[in-house]
């Protein structure tokens, strides 16, 4: 179940007329997308709907949910603006309909979950990426937490379990061709709650079986 404070929380982020994560995508994921043929894709977590939209109007079918009616709606009104439709539910995975292997892409930005759920909902997640489809993922690492100590700026959980590790990726997907998996420091400059250096997981994994 949600645990109550946490659904509050993105609330409250998305309910301001501004986009708290702007409404340009993601660089990293602009970058991935662009060397994919388009198909159906699911955008796990994905508040106000920047990369769904975008990934929209690059051709693709697009799946995207989230815990928060405040991010579905913003993420609407986006697609709107940008002539463009996605599907968009609002719940847990747990509750979604989503089908075994019915999407070709699943894109994790910054999807940060409580630490004690984090690894079972990749899992459920890998169940609904058909053999040889892709992963992109972009989230900040456990050192992240320096950074914030010196910049809060640049956003993110502030609790280490919330946070991810190369080890942690290549347990919870397992059965992928890793064609990118690497801790990076890159510098943010995403709406109001991303700015300044962080220090992120990348993956993008093709899954094998």
């Amino acid at each position: 179940m949600t645990d109550n404070t946490w659904l509050s929380r993105w609330d409250e982020r998305y309910s301001s007329e501004e986009f708290a994560y702007g409404t340009e995508p993601n660089n990293y994921l602009r970058e991935q997308l662009s060397q994919l043929t388009p198909g159906k894709i699911l955008f796990p977590a994905e508040g106000e709907g920047r990369n769904a939209v975008f990934a929209a109007t690059k051709g693709w079918q697009v799946s995207a949910f989230d815990i928060s009616a405040n991010g579905k709606s913003k993420a609407l009104q986006l697609a709107e603006h940008q002539q463009t439709t996605i599907d968009y539910q609002v719940g847990e995975l747990s509750t979604l309909n989503y089908q075994k292997e019915q999407f070709d892409a699943i894109v994790l930005i910054y999807a940060h979950f409580p630490g004690a759920i984090k690894s079972s909902i990749h899992q459920m997640l890998n169940q609904y990426l058909r053999k040889g489809g892709f992963i992109i993922f972009e989230a900040f690492s456990k050192n992240h937490l320096e950074y914030i100590a010196k910049n809060e700026k640049v956003g993110g959980p502030k609790d280490i379990e919330s946070l991810f590790s190369i080890e942690e990726i290549k347990a919870d997907f397992p059965d992928y061709n890793i064609i990118e998996l690497e801790e990076t420091e890159i510098e943010l400059s995403e709406g109001l709650f991303h700015n300044g250096t962080g220090s992120v997981i990348r993956f993008v994994g093709q899954k094998l079986m």
